[in-house]
């Protein structure tokens, strides 16, 4: 199955992707404003009907007229939309990054749709002690990785004022910040580089301003489905002090860690990262 499907929300379209075949699992990319293609999951597919949402606000979804509505609470109601449209009573769930904020705040407003939870790279608060932890761990991996091509060009890039970029030049940051994701960029670069060439992002003046900091640890009890919470042991902005403390709140999650990963384990190392999906979700 591989079908493009769009539905509307609102009047404002919202286009998502389906590949694969199996029970259904619904994925929601980070960013927010970044392109979902590079989370496609191959051999999930061979087992799962992988459903990639396109977030409002990038590629051929819709466009919000007040870029202040981009909040956590407008992607859970396009997803729910998604979701309802599928028709299926309860899915699998999956987020990656800041689409593990959205599937976060999804299973805690809708549990009865959600049959399990895959938290991918993700962290149950942000504020300033999550932002400054990742600037830090990214200061450490530039001067780790001085001399390599383009390694000077990425803290500029990764500390800009994101929301006064143009789509064009928000694509060219996301491309050059793109090495700190990964465990190994450059010892792998023939094997990431077409992803990175790939990748584009959209930008929006005043992006959405969240009414409270994201917090939902006090309410991660309620989550009572099978969770598995996959970390890379190199993730720079969502790594494991994050993931355990996710784990430390979800009542029987699965906490697996990889050891040659960054923030993507689904690219840098699918096939363990496959087979905790499959046991989480079994």
């Amino acid at each position: 199955m591989n079908n493009t499907h769009t539905i509307e929300v609102d009047g404002i379209v919202q286009r998502y992707h389906v590949f694969g075949q199996g029970p259904v699992c619904v994925a929601h990319s980070g960013g927010p404003g970044i392109s979902w293609n590079y989370l496609r999951m191959p051999l999930l597919e061979e087992h799962l009907t992988m459903v990639y949402v396109e977030p409002i606000g990038t590629g051929e979804s819709g466009r919000l007229a007040d870029p202040a509505q981009y909040v956590l609470s407008t992607y859970v109601r396009f997803l729910h939309a998604v979701i309802e449209h599928l028709g299926e009573p309860r899915v699998a769930l999956l987020g990656h990054s800041h689409g593990g904020f959205v599937a976060l705040e999804y299973a805690l407003a809708h549990p009865d749709r959600v049959g399990g939870l895959i938290l991918h790279d993700t962290s149950p608060v942000t504020g300033p002690d999550f932002w400054q932890n990742a600037v830090a761990n990214m200061t450490s991996f530039v001067q780790a990785n001085q001399g390599k091509p383009g390694v000077e060009e990425i803290m500029p890039a990764f500390t800009a004022n994101h929301g006064e970029l143009s789509d064009a030049e928000m694509t060219r940051a996301v491309r050059t910040i793109l090495p700190g994701y990964l465990a190994d960029y450059w010892g792998r670069e023939a094997e990431f580089a077409p992803m990175v060439e790939q990748m584009s992002a959209w930008s929006a003046p005043s992006r959405g301003q969240e009414p409270a900091p994201f917090d939902v640890r006090p309410r991660l009890g309620e989550i009572g489905v099978p969770t598995l919470i996959a970390v890379g042991a190199h993730d720079f902005i969502c790594g494991p002090k994050w993931g355990r403390s996710l784990a430390d709140g979800i009542p029987g999650a699965v906490y697996v860690e990889f050891a040659n990963s960054g923030h993507m384990p689904h690219l840098e190392e699918p096939r363990e990262f496959d087979a905790a999906v499959r046991k989480v979700l079994a």
